[in-house]
This record gives C-alpha cells, sequence and structure tokens, in this order.
C-alpha cells in the first residue's frame, strides 16, 4: 500500500505514488521554478485551434499513422458555451482544456512523442439545470450529447486510437462518467476509457488562502479562480474593467454540498442536488459565481503547472504500461475472444483489418 508524504500545511497529504510525489514536488517549488514549468509547456502561447499538426483534424494525414507508432492515445478535450461574466468569452471552459493539452502537446513534441489531440467535439455542453435560462449559455441535451460522444469514440478507435482519455473543465462530468459506462456497455471492445475533470485532478491547488493556497475564494464559476486561469492562458480575451462579484442565493444551510474541486470533503458534490440554489439567471443573472475582480495570472500558474505535469505523467505511464499498438487483455476486458477482435485490432487499412463498424453488437 502507498504511504502518506507530509507536507508543510497541517492537513494536506500526497500519496506517496508517482502522482503524489509529482504534486508534492509542484507544491513545494519556488516561484521560479514554476515559472520555468510554463516556459517549458509554452505558457502562454496563443490558441493553436488551426495550426497544422496541433489536433488530429488539422494534421496532413499522410503524418498520423507514424505519429500513432509513438503514441496511440488520444486526449479528448470537451467543454461549452456558456455566459462567463461580462468580462470574458462564452468558450472560457473549452479554451481552458484546449490551451492546458497544447501545452501538453508542445512539451511531447520535443521529446519526440507528441500527444495526440482530437479538436473539441463538444463546444456546446450539458448543462446543470441551475445553468437554464442563461444568455450566451447553449444548452444540449444530455441523451444528444451522449449520442454525438458515442460516435466520436467510436470513430477514434476505428482509426487506431484505442486509448482515450476525455478531458472535461465543465458542469458535467456526471453525463461524460455514464458516456463512458454506457460506450464500453455498448460495444464491448479493448481499450483505455476515461474521463477527468482537470481541474478536480489538482485541486490541493486550488485552496483558499486559510487553508495554505494562493486564492481569496474557492473554486466556482467565471471567479477569482476561473478568471485569473483565463488571464494566464488567454490574456487577450480577458477584459477586468467588466469583472463583477456576485453571491450566489443558498436554500438550505451550507456544509452539505462542495465546491466545483470538492475543497470541503462535504458529503455530496455540487451536482448531486438542485433546488438549494437559485437558478442563475434569476439570481447571479451576470454570469459570474465568486469574485472575479480579485483574479490575478499569477494566481493560476501552480495549477496549471500541477496539471501539465500530470497529463504528461498519465500520458507516459499509459504508454509505459500499453506500448502502442497494445491494448488492455481483450478476454479480460470484454466478452468477447481474441480471436474475434485480431482484424479488428490491426493497424487500420492494413492487409486483413476490419473496420470496427463492422463488428457484431453483443452489448446493450
Amino acid at each position: 500500500m502507498s504511504g502518506l508524504l507530509k507536507t508543510n500545511i497541517e492537513d494536506l497529504f500526497f500519496e506517496d505514488s508517482p502522482v503524489g510525489r509529482m504534486k508534492k514536488e509542484i507544491w513545494e517549488s519556488s516561484d521560479k521554478d514554476i515559472d520555468k514549468i510554463l516556459q517549458d509547456y509554452g505558457i502562454p502561447t496563443s490558441p493553436e485551434w488551426f495550426k497544422e499538426g496541433t489536433y488530429l483534424q488539422s494534421t496532413i494525414r499522410y503524418k498520423i499513422p507514424e505519429q500513432r507508432k509513438k503514441n496511440d492515445i488520444v486526449f479528448i478535450p470537451v467543454g461549452s458555451t456558456e455566459l462567463h461574466g461580462q468580462h470574458t468569452v462564452s468558450s472560457m471552459d473549452t479554451l481552458f482544456v484546449t490551451q492546458i493539452l497544447e501545452g501538453v502537446r508542445r512539451f511531447t513534441a520535443k521529446r519526440g512523442t507528441p500527444i495526440n489531440i482530437a479538436f473539441p467535439p463538444l463546444i456546446y455542453g450539458t448543462h446543470p439545470y441551475h445553468h437554464v435560462g442563461l444568455p450566451g449559455t447553449v444548452v444540449i441535451q444530455e441523451d444528444n450529447t451522449k449520442a454525438l460522444l458515442h460516435d466520436v469514440m467510436l470513430g477514434l478507435w476505428n482509426d487506431g486510437f484505442r486509448k482515450q482519455v476525455i478531458i472535461n473543465n465543465h458542469g458535467q462530468l456526471w453525463m461524460l462518467e455514464s458516456t463512458i459506462q454506457d460506450f464500453v456497455k455498448k460495444y464491448q471492445i479493448p481499450g483505455i476509457f476515461r474521463v477527468l475533470d482537470w481541474h478536480r485532478s489538482v485541486r490541493e491547488f486550488f485552496r483558499t488562502k486559510e487553508k495554505g493556497g494562493q486564492f481569496d475564494t474557492p473554486f466556482t464559476h467565471a471567479d477569482e479562480a476561473e478568471t485569473s486561469i483565463g488571464l494566464l492562458l488567454f490574456p487577450q480575451l480577458i477584459d477586468m474593467k467588466y469583472a463583477c462579484d456576485t453571491e450566489p442565493e443558498f436554500y438550505i444551510p451550507g456544509g452539505h454540498m462542495d465546491t466545483p474541486t470538492d475543497e470541503y470533503r462535504r458529503p455530496s458534490k455540487w451536482s448531486e442536488c438542485e433546488g438549494h440554489v437559485g437558478l442563475e439567471v434569476m439570481t447571479t443573472p451576470e454570469g459570474v459565481v465568486g469574485y472575479a475582480t480579485k483574479a490575478s495570472a499569477e494566481k493560476a500558474k501552480r495549477p496549471i503547472a500541477a496539471i501539465l505535469k500530470y497529463l504528461t505523467l498519465l500520458n507516459d505511464e499509459i504508454i509505459e504500461a500499453l506500448p502502442p499498438g497494445k491494448v488492455p487483455p481483450v478476454e479480460k476486458t470484454t466478452l468477447r475472444t481474441e480471436k474475434e477482435m485480431e482484424p479488428y485490432l490491426r493497424e487500420p487499412l492494413s492487409d486483413g483489418w476490419r473496420s470496427v463498424y463492422g463488428l457484431p453488437r453483443i452489448g446493450f
């Protein structure tokens, strides 16, 4: 069993594992060291949505098979179109995940094994009920979103990308978890399929000052934390003259529902209840839930350094455990046989390869 690594904060521990040791190193790094990490990943750099080679869909096709022989993991950024206040853009959630993954790609490209990024299939998002009605927020029905993502995942698998990591920044984690569960039940194909909320993955670095961190207020929405991230990653899309502060209206006592980063280890995640807080269009129509005026790019540096290092570690450990072309054991992770799957697991368009779209269904 892994032990625990102590820090200078009484209630903060990291697991004695590669992930925990990496986090502890970031926690204890000097500001100069953090700046060096960000520099290594090219943070900040303007969005590269249309730069050749950054995304699978903007990579000249002949390059992809050779690239996949070095790294066959695909990272799928998903976001939303959501009002984030008058001081920034409604694509903020999407930009967070694409900017972070672009940084990881720049870093891994220097090593000769760049990660693969699928262009965002979810620029619009599925939303919790309390988002409904805000102008600038576009709500996609959950079943439609899941169907879209199933099709994206299957198409990427058919193209040889059988290790898939969905990176999310938006309040739709419950839907993404369900998407993965439904996908593997439906198709019964081997691979690695994972989703993570990036900010929850490095929650320690969003701690408030009273808990040893850098932030004045807990992570909420378009607030101190998210605006700080925007100021670091895409300052050209932030106008702080229009930043404001708000307070949500709660109708039951505090202590039950946690923040988006589960900072207080409360009994329930924020998404496990409705009715306890007012609809944002009625109570915080500004599109800000919290204190955007307290934001600064400096506050975002350590959490961004942490997620860049974590995603690099995740990428490296998957490749080490399952080198390109290898998937988890078919007969231990699906209800299919190795013989049945063999032609579908070949290199796409190679001799004997069969498209996964012709695989007989056995799932539900």
